[in-house]
């Protein structure tokens, strides 16, 4: 869940934000103990107001910095009437200079501190999680495990600080406990592992606060950006009035073989619902007669050499690989394909023929989920999951172009080094044909001259918010794939107001 007028959307490697936190206060004549207090006021502030009638806190106080911002935010609940109860962990290594300060104001205040043994009072309504932040490289001390499974385990909703505690800002792994918070409120600037990996299971609804560093962030570049629905007006602009279908490119589809005509057909109709002129399919002959009966607009052929030569010609944009298969059928037309000067999408088993056989193309979108990507970098699926900014990074080393790393957070690279973190979609895209339809958008962007990269983005965006217009109205259970060809057609047309959802 978003906030989507308080998040933006610059992303900061986490190494990179905590080096910049200095330098950032400095630009304003700071002290790093200054922005600590901007911290706790910020996440006291919102805490309150998103829970005005929770009077008992507990809050959960680390060894670090992020446990000085929750000295912080217990000092100032304590002065507006909050009964506050702060367990602190401690540690035979002194606190930073920061959070020794915060520590003692909170003590000065006539503050207790807890020890982590501490029964926790039964009319506990709120529980403030400033356990870890965003150093964690390994998995919590069972000292510290034991308190964020109580945590947990309890009913009182979890307000966390800068990130919850247990969670890898860089990648979004998980390494073992963690907190599944209500609510997570991020200072100065959004982490990669907020936006992937395992993080929409435990942030909750997510807030963002930039601590007065608004213009010192505005100066600064970033590889790292986060999309969502909100930029689908800047990608779809209105039609001119005049224009043609030939204008809005022509795109070949090459997929299909025995037994997964859904696979080609999904991708066929997909294309169109994004804005495609026109889609020809290449399929085999079995599914020519189907397929147009389900989409009479497809123009569907059997795919033969003569006809895949003349395709290729005829096209502005290629996509190969749904339901290919990996019998001489689709490596032959992927043979052909390959040596295409054009942008092109390559998915599902072109991947995987690509795996055998890896090559570096520079015109070429690749869409591979977790298992796929595995294929491709010859490694195990948990080595693609733990480090999954990484792992697009060296698959755009490696094979060339731009990668789509799909999955709750998809991740898209390109050559020059940007990344962007898609923050669209929804547990509902988890069935099958999903990737066929993203491989059919993304085509009919290429077809229309979006760039590549461009195409890769708008295309995951326009695909996960076209599933979070079913979620909104229907929920996630039960959601098929060419159920999003409604909303999809809704989401490319962003400059239309729909006043009918039924």
């Amino acid at each position: 869940m978003r906030n989507p007028a308080s998040i933006p959307h610059s992303v900061w490697a986490a190494d990179d934000l905590r080096r910049a936190e200095k330098e950032a206060a400095d630009s304003l004549g700071m002290t790093l103990f200054e922005l600590m207090l901007r911290a706790g006021d910020a996440a006291f502030t919102l805490a309150r107001a998103t829970y005005p009638t929770a009077t008992n806190w507990l809050i959960l106080c680390g060894h670090g910095n992020n446990g000085g911002d929750g000295y912080v935010v217990a000092r100032l609940a304590q002065a507006a009437g909050i009964n506050v109860t702060l367990l602190a962990q401690e540690s035979d290594k002194p606190l930073p200079e920061e959070a020794q300060a915060a520590r003692q104001a909170w003590l000065n205040a006539g503050g207790v501190i807890h020890s982590p043994q501490t029964v926790w009072p039964e009319e506990t309504d709120l529980i403030i999680d400033a356990l870890l932040g965003t150093g964690l490289q390994s998995a919590p001390r069972e000292n510290i495990a034991r308190l964020i499974e109580l945590a947990n385990r309890h009913s009182a909703p979890i307000f966390a600080l800068d990130i919850p505690s247990g969670l890898n800002a860089q990648t979004g792994t998980t390494p073992c406990a963690v907190i599944h918070a209500t609510h997570t409120l991020t200072f100065i600037a959004l982490k990669p592992g907020l936006l992937t990996g395992k993080a929409r299971d435990v942030v909750g609804r997510l807030h963002h606060h930039a601590l007065g560093l608004e213009c010192w962030l505005d100066a600064q570049t970033t590889d790292i950006s986060r999309a969502d629905a909100s930029q689908l007006t800047a990608w779809f602009p209105p039609r001119r009035p005049t224009s043609h279908k030939g204008d809005h490119g022509k795109l070949v589809i090459i997929g299909g073989d025995h037994g997964t005509a859904g696979a080609i057909r999904m991708t066929g109709e997909a294309a169109l619902r994004a804005g495609a002129g026109l889609v020809r399919v290449l399929t085999r002959i079995e599914n020519v007669a189907p397929i147009i009966t389900a989409r009479p607009e497809l123009m569907v052929h059997e795919l033969t050499p003569e006809i895949l030569d003349e395709s290729l010609q005829w096209a502005d944009a290629v996509v190969i690989g749904p339901g290919l298969g990996q019998s001489a059928w689709g490596k032959q037309a992927l043979r052909k394909v390959e040596n295409v000067n054009k942008p092109m999408l390559w998915d599902a088993d072109a991947l995987n023929l690509l795996a055998i056989n890896p090559d570096k193309r520079h015109n070429r979108v690749l869409t591979p989920h977790p298992g796929e990507a595995a294929r491709l970098l010859n490694c195990r699926v948990s080595e693609i999951e733990d480090d999954r900014l990484l792992s697009a990074q060296r698959l755009v080393k490696r094979y060339g172009g731009v990668v789509v790393l799909k999955g709750a957070g998809t991740v898209v690279a390109c050559e020059a080094g940007a990344i962007t973190l898609i923050d669209a979609g929804n547990a509902g895209m988890a069935s099958g044909g999903m990737g066929d339809v993203l491989s059919g958008i993304i085509g009919a962007l290429l077809g229309q001259a979006f760039s590549l990269y461009d195409a890769a983005c708008a295309g995951c965006v326009a695909h996960g918010a076209a599933a979070d217009e079913l979620a909104a109205r229907f929920g996630t259970r039960g959601m098929l794939a060419t159920d999003l060809f409604s909303t999809l057609r809704r989401v490319v047309n962003p400059d239309v107001i729909d006043v009918d959802h039924d």
